[in-house]
């Protein structure tokens, strides 16, 4: 079982909490080199990070903020207050009270994940992931203590999105798959569409005359294609009045297998889809894959990713 979870994972497990809670735990935890995590409350000036450890003082100086070397950016760190943070105790030193002060190291602990998780990752492994931030070419994904990977747009979902604000939401847990890494400067890029399943395994949860809900992602000349699925898109004839977003309740003609079409008429529409959905996953296994074949075998055309 991967240990080197997503930021926001440890800090409400038992054991994290005995150990931040007192003095005792965080000797402990030093001398075992155990990762923790706890809330950052205070970035200071000098860009020194507090966290809570209930009652006892805990600083993450700058420069053990962050992995890289010479990119500690200001608002990396700044970012990160009000949010799960995670360390290892690397020292202790006492204020001008006495009281002690635990000294953290998030760095380290990203370092350890880099070089126990991050670097025997291979393409087809599947990691746990948090969405982080979102832009338009794709979103940032913490793949374990902080590192992110970029899972760009074309490769969320087969079901083409303007944004991935589409589909996900800040804080979303998700599965995802390695699609690449770079051992030499350890960036790891995910997909996800490998994991929602093949063009059959979608179609076979909708049948020729049920009438679903979709959601209007694209609109041409030549008709409105609706999603019925993140990875199933079915095509219906244009009309006034639509707009990408919408949702639409939708009559299914037709499902072709050999040609991967679905012929659907809109019968109404209603307001833009509000909250993304948590993504539906077919998994053979829950660790690797090799290869993912969408396209259905009577299809000429082949869709497929191999890893």
């Amino acid at each position: 079982m991967n240990k080197y979870l997503p930021e926001g994972s440890l800090i409400s497990t038992s054991e994290n909490r005995e150990l931040i809670s007192s003095l005792s735990g965080l000797e402990k935890a030093m001398q075992s080199g155990k990762i923790l995590e706890a809330m950052a409350i205070m970035c200071d000036g000098d860009l020194s990070v507090t966290v809570d450890l209930y009652g006892i003082k805990g600083i993450i100086p700058k420069n053990e903020m962050l992995f890289t070397e010479g990119d500690t950016k200001d608002i990396a760190i700044i970012t990160r207050i009000g949010k799960p943070i995670c360390f290892k105790v690397i020292g202790f030193t006492d204020d001008e009270d006495g009281k002690k002060t635990a000294i953290l190291s998030r760095r380290s602990a990203q370092a350890e994940c880099m070089r126990n998780f991050i670097m025997s990752l291979i393409p087809g492994d599947i990691i746990s992931a948090k969405v982080t931030h979102m832009e338009r070419f794709g979103a940032f994904v913490d793949i374990g203590c902080g590192i992110i990977s970029l899972m760009s747009i074309d490769s969320i979902s087969v079901s083409r999105i303007a944004h991935p604000k589409d589909r996900f939401t800040v804080g979303m847990n998700l599965k995802t798959v390695v699609k690449s890494i770079d051992y030499e400067t350890g960036r790891v890029y995910v997909s996800l569409k490998e994991l929602l399943g093949t063009w059959e395994e979608n179609a076979a949860e909708f049948q020729i005359g049920q009438t679903v809900a979709g959601t209007i992602r694209s609109i041409e000349d030549y008709g409105v294609f609706i999603e019925l699925a993140p990875n199933l898109t079915g095509l219906a004839e244009a009309r006034d009045g639509l707009a990408v977003g919408q949702n639409a309740a939708v009559y299914i003609k037709n499902i072709i297998p050999e040609r991967m079409k679905v012929k659907l008429v809109i019968i109404d529409v209603g307001k833009k889809e509000l909250h993304p959905r948590e993504p539906k996953y077919y998994l053979d296994s829950d660790t690797h894959i090799d290869r993912w074949v969408y396209s259905p075998s009577s299809c000429q055309r082949v869709i497929e990713s191999i890893f």
